[in-house]
């Protein structure tokens, strides 16, 4: 038999004097991190496997004999090996792709999520996580002005808390496949006949979950796959859509699922969702119509923004918003709801004998029901905070800063001659483009990164008869940035520009 461990620092369950001591030392550092952040460097220049070629190749087998060295060790080494190599997305600074918010409600709120570490999988695991994040969805739903078909108090709705709006996209695809099977109960190929669309600037991860859901085999398999054609604004053009399932109908095939985009990644386009919703109909056989509002939905906060964005919403059959983008949430959290629970179950209900328990009679909800894997995260938590601490009007003074900021950034574009905006602003996301054509706004991208003064990111827009434009994208929206650091973003890009053409304007 082998001999008991008897070392303490193994068998004990938790050291609470040293997690209070650790804890303290992490919270002190991550709050000088904080305050120091705006002056790194925003983009790191790290190389692939630079870290990878200074770790260990094999883990630690010992038990450190002095915890309070193993902790010293740990972090000198985050601070030297990990930091160097982040690209530091709370930098005020930070403008490129969509900004990734945090604040101090959601921060500790994560940390005592840590400490209690409860799965809320079935109601009866944790009871408390699941009726918060009810209430919570609710609560955001109001926040937003949403329909009242996605309260949990409306026959056929609610809302739950999913990773990510790929996660929520997925998860609305299977209902949708779901629901194609409850209408063709005697159709044993109605999977191989179903078909998803939406527009061509739409995100990535509606492919992705056509791909998963085994509806295309790849990314480029658009036999069940439409990429509808979009408007001069890269909007989906709901006539293009119409034709599409009019054709696809006639062969036989069945639009299964449409997910049109409330803010795209490349440009912050809006998807004409009520136009769409009347191209596909109220038929009960219709497509199931989501709504991915990742990024813009956040503004909805403010009633003044909602305007096209909450347009059409009421026939929408899911809707999903994050909070992690740009409402003071960090990440993750994406808010998805639904007005068809019964289908979102449907597809996704499975309950062996040890995971039944008695409340499942008496109204209970089991959240495991509403999403891909087994257990949860006590996210919930992180909304209760952030609304107890800030309240929606602190939400909208966030958001509305930021878009008046942008704004502001839309006018200085303008009286410089050599810049140019190839498409609208749609709320804090500008893109910009020299004059000089693609080249010059490449080079004018990579000179503002390579400073490390601030990081943008870039898309290609289908402009000018279909030939793809190189944009600057500048995402503003950062919990840490303010319109000093807008100023100095419109300074380097001037001061690069001039590098660039060689001169001045």
């Amino acid at each position: 038999m082998p001999e008991p461990v008897t070392d303490p620092s193994v068998t004990q369950d938790l050291d609470a004097q040293e997690l209070s001591r650790v804890a303290r030392r992490a919270l002190d550092w991550g709050a000088a991190y904080l305050r120091g952040v705006g002056d790194r460097a925003v983009q790191t220049s790290a190389r692939p496997g630079d870290l990878l070629a200074r770790l260990p190749e094999s883990p630690p087998v010992e038990t450190p004999a002095d915890p309070d060295a193993a902790w010293d060790a740990i972090f000198a080494d985050l601070d030297e090996l990990i930091v160097p190599g982040l690209t530091h997305w709370q930098s005020p600074s930070f403008f490129a792709f969509f900004p990734c918010n945090q604040s101090t409600p959601t921060i500790v709120a994560e940390l005592l999520s840590a400490i209690l570490n409860v799965n809320g999988m079935n109601w009866a695991t944790g009871p408390a996580i699941t009726e918060l994040e009810i209430r919570m969805l609710d609560w955001m739903a109001q926040a937003m002005g949403l329909p009242a078909c996605f309260a949990s108090d409306a026959d056929q709705g609610g809302g739950v808390i999913q990773s990510t709006a790929s996660d929520a996209t997925l998860v609305a695809l299977l209902a949708a496949r779901h629901r194609a099977r409850r209408l063709h109960p005697d159709d044993d190929a109605i999977d191989s006949r179903l078909c998803v669309y939406t527009s061509t600037q739409a995100h990535s991860s509606v492919v992705k979950a056509a791909m998963i859901a085994g509806i295309a085999r790849s990314p480029d398999d658009a036999r069940r796959v439409r990429l509808v054609s979009t408007d001069a604004q890269l909007a989906m053009d709901p006539e293009a859509l119409g034709a599409q399932i009019r054709a696809d109908r006639g062969a036989g095939l069945v639009p299964a699922f449409v997910s049109a985009t409330i803010g795209t990644t490349s440009s912050g386009a809006v998807d004409p969702l009520g136009a769409i919703a009347r191209v596909i109909g109220a038929a009960p056989d219709r497509a199931w119509l989501h709504a991915d509002a990742a990024w813009a939905g956040a503004a909805m906060v403010c009633p003044e923004l909602r305007g096209p964005l909450g347009d059409g919403l009421e026939h929408a059959d899911s809707l999903c918003v994050n909070p992690h983008k740009w409402l003071l949430t960090n990440f993750d959290c994406d808010l998805m709801w639904t007005r068809s629970r019964s289908d979102l179950i449907g597809a996704l209900s499975i309950t062996p004998e040890y995971l039944r328990h008695e409340s499942q009679g008496a109204g209970a909800v089991d959240f495991r029901d509403w999403q891909v894997p087994l257990g949860r995260r006590f996210r919930a938590l992180k909304l209760w905070f952030l609304l107890r601490r800030f309240g929606v009007e602190g939400l909208r003074t966030h958001i509305r800063r930021h878009v008046d900021w942008t704004q502001e950034l839309e006018a200085w574009v303008g009286q410089d001659a050599r810049f140019e905006i190839p498409v609208p602003r749609s709320l804090s996301l500008l893109c910009v483009r020299l004059r000089a054509g693609n080249d010059a706004t490449r080079a004018l991208l990579e000179r503002v990164n390579a400073s490390g003064r601030a990081y943008l990111s870039h898309t290609t827009l289908p402009l000018e008869g279909g030939e793809p434009v190189y944009v600057i994208r500048i995402a503003i929206g950062g919990t840490r940035t303010e319109r000093s650091h807008v100023e100095a973003l419109w300074a380097l890009l001037r001061a690069e520009a001039d590098a660039v053409l060689g001169s001045g304007p």
